[in-house]
């Protein structure tokens, strides 16, 4: 009788363990399928999350409106001066601190409080300043990091059409404040004597490829460089920023600051700028718009065009259906 009745018990053990095993297959598969929810979306803003016109598509606004309400924090993160990236984080109602000047400067978009700063050094600032002169570049100083900020400038090259248009564009978007945004002083040499937030050249981009070349000769470790091309509008802007700053190194912080882990952080981008925050997010999107060599690295993901509403499109594949399939995969194990 013993053996009789001990003969069940012992299906029932091995019955309990096949399910245990069963829901631990379950779990893993989904687990490898679905690693991470991302819990950070890092967006930049040019050829990204703006429209070849400057705008944010409705199809945009509405991805991003669902992605916050599914507790997904959202931060702009952009070469842009923060003073020029403010009104879309404050437009869209972000909370998250903007990540402005390549990474250079963190600050919040509603209090204008700074959250980290990292200056361009005086002496790398003026060594790139003069390098720029011998080559007939025209210098911007980003100034102001306690407050809104500045564009600062000393002359303009009249055959520097894109430089000219950049300027009118800077004192176009801040309207009645143009005054406070953008100033022109005698010299910038004799203006500065304190450090920068960054430091900035730009041009035709076969003309800036040649100064980014000597400027990293001459400065070499001393600066960041980061070259930002429109190679459509024969348009190249140099970035030089502080040695330790990037737009990688800034998304990294905030999502220290959140609790959050780089497998769970989503970035997406369309220029040479944006690579190091795409390899840190574990989720690295490439526009359709983007410069041909980010598509030719393994690991990220491509998505369409930013006219052709890029931005939702990641956000519905990589994050809204994603929340929905494993929602559904815990209904059914359930």
């Amino acid at each position: 009788m013993v053996g009789i009745v001990g003969r069940p018990t012992i299906r029932r053990r091995g019955a309990t363990s096949f399910q245990g095993f069963c829901l631990f297959a379950v779990i893993l598969l989904t687990w490898l399928r679905f690693p991470m929810s991302i819990r950070l979306l890092a967006l930049d803003l040019d050829g990204t999350l703006l429209n070849s016109r400057g705008q944010i598509s409705e199809r945009n606004r509405r991805a991003l409106a669902a992605t916050r309400s599914s507790g997904v924090r959202v931060a702009i993160v952009t070469g842009r001066r923060f003073r020029d990236a403010r009104p879309i984080a404050l437009e869209l109602g972000l909370d998250v601190p903007v990540i402005a000047h390549n990474g250079a400067l963190t600050k919040h978009a509603e209090t204008l409080e700074t959250v980290a700063v990292l200056p361009l050094p005086l002496a790398a600032a003026r060594n790139a300043i003069q390098v720029g002169r011998a080559a007939g570049a025209d210098p911007l100083i980003s100034d102001d990091h306690e407050g809104l900020g500045v564009l600062i400038y000393d002359h303009l090259s009249g055959d520097n059409l894109a430089l000219l248009q950049y300027v009118t564009w800077a004192q176009r978007i801040h309207g009645e404040e143009s005054g406070a945004a953008v100033r022109q002083v005698a010299l910038v040499e004799e203006y500065l004597n304190h450090e920068p937030v960054h430091l900035a050249f730009s041009g035709g981009c076969e003309r800036m490829k040649h100064l980014e070349a000597q400027l990293r000769r001459e400065l070499k470790e001393t600066v960041k460089i980061f070259c930002t091309t429109y190679a459509r509008k024969d348009f190249a802007l140099l970035d030089i920023v502080h040695p330790g700053a990037s737009k990688g190194v800034g998304v990294a912080a905030a999502a220290a600051e959140l609790g959050i882990s780089s497998h769970e952080v989503m970035a997406v981008g369309d220029n040479l700028n944006d690579l190091e925050m795409l390899e840190f997010a574990g989720t690295g999107v490439v526009m359709g718009n983007a410069e041909p060599s980010l598509h030719e690295i393994k690991g990220l993901n491509a998505t369409t065009t930013n006219d052709d509403d890029g931005v939702a499109v990641a956000i519905e594949r990589f994050i809204l259906d994603a929340q929905d399939r494993v929602t559904t995969g815990i209904e059914i194990r359930s």
